[in-house]
């Protein structure tokens, strides 16, 4: 058995790995299953030596590996050469295979058999092997993650009988694969409520609710029906707001915040309010501001009264704020590095407004530039 693997390692490595196979003789002639007492992890377990070996000759990285996923070196049965002949019949090269089982250890306890079924329920979707082969060396884990391939299915069946179309199951598998990994009734159940609250809203098409919400907000069906139940009802009775207003609110950019844990929710309007009115505003204005900019819900409390102050002491209003809330998209240090070019030629925030904030780095350049000329 060894000496197949041996020979399976010798076809798909290069000259330079040969000469690392030539110096490694023991290691890879002991039996594939051997398990080698004299090399024990910190739990005193045995350590699989020819998996060690045959992992260094592939190129990986074991001091990684042995961080990540410590319990898979020391399996007796893995499929490192099935992993690695079936990624490179996918356009994988050595290096990519090497980073992913670094990385992801996990993968090399996948049958064959399960990496070309797992690969046809992922070409479905994305219809490229080079697509599907650059997701892998990016996360390794969202494809070896889960090893049911049949409930994946199942999840692809359901989502896409939703209507969620092709390039939001592919956000879906890339950004969020434990919605994959969720049994069937848990998905079914978060889809279940976001339909329940369409309709208990006066909503007329719950079907497009559901994928308006999750289009915006990836990670909804990986959080529990509990928590988005009660930040729906927070958001509802703190902004004191009408059923449609809400439903805008939810199947629009809302549905980034619905997903943050119950506590955080709470405090974060809590000290957006405070630092409002501490500003001279009223509930109104922070009802505005939320149901225009639900996004100040979502870090953190202090970096956004920073972010407030930063404006502020610029000679921004918190009036013009309120009007152009997406200033506030900004880190601090793009936002102080704007306020003193604009303050070095000059301009006037009152007559001009500060829509110039608001724009990519490119358009910021190129309208200083024509300043700096008028100037």
């Amino acid at each position: 058995m060894a000496m197949k693997r041996i020979s399976a390692l010798l076809g798909l490595y290069s000259s330079s790995s040969l000469q690392q196979l030539r110096q490694m003789p023991v290691i890879l002639r002991r039996s594939y299953n051997a398990a080698i007492p004299n090399n024990k992890t910190s739990q005193g377990n045995p350590e699989n030596e020819s998996l060690l070996g045959n992992l260094a000759t592939m190129g990986v990285d074991l001091k990684m590996a042995r961080r990540r996923q410590p319990g898979v070196l020391r399996k007796v049965l893995t499929n490192e050469i099935g992993l690695a002949r079936f990624l490179q019949s996918k356009g994988a090269n050595r290096e990519m295979i090497a980073s992913i089982i670094s990385r992801y250890p996990r993968a090399i306890t996948r049958s064959s058999e399960h990496l070309e079924e797992r690969w046809g329920l992922w070409w479905s979707i994305f219809k490229s092997n080079k697509e599907i082969v650059s997701i892998l060396h990016r996360s390794p884990e969202s494809f070896f993650r889960s090893s049911d391939n049949e409930n994946l299915e199942k999840n692809i069946m359901f989502l896409s009988s939703l209507g969620i179309n092709p390039r939001d199951l592919r956000r879906l598998l890339t950004t969020a694969p434990r919605t994959f990994s969720n049994s069937l009734e848990l998905n079914r159940q978060m889809v279940e409520l976001l339909q329940d609250v369409c309709v208990s809203l006066g909503g007329e098409n719950p079907e497009q609710f559901v994928k308006a919400v999750i289009s915006r907000n990836l990670y909804i069906l990986i959080r529990s029906t509990k928590r988005i139940r009660a930040n729906i009802d927070f958001l509802r009775t703190s902004l004191n707001i009408s059923d449609a207003e809400l439903l805008t609110l939810l199947q629009g950019h809302g549905a980034e915040i619905i997903d943050v844990s119950h506590e955080s929710l709470k405090r974060n309007f809590k000290k957006l309010q405070e630092k409002l009115l501490s500003l001279g505003c009223n509930n109104t204005d922070v009802k505005r501001l939320i149901l225009s900019y639900s996004s100040v819900l979502f870090g953190s409390p202090s970096t956004l009264s920073n972010k407030l102050d930063c404006l502020m002491k610029g000679g921004i209003t918190i009036k013009q704020i309120l009007d152009k809330p997406k200033v506030l998209d900004f880190s601090i240090s793009t936002m102080k590095h704007r306020l003193n070019e604009l303050h070095r030629v000059a301009y006037d925030f009152k007559n001009n407004g500060i829509a110039i904030l608001d724009t990519s780095h490119k358009r910021f350049e190129a309208k200083l530039e024509k300043l700096n000329y008028e100037e």
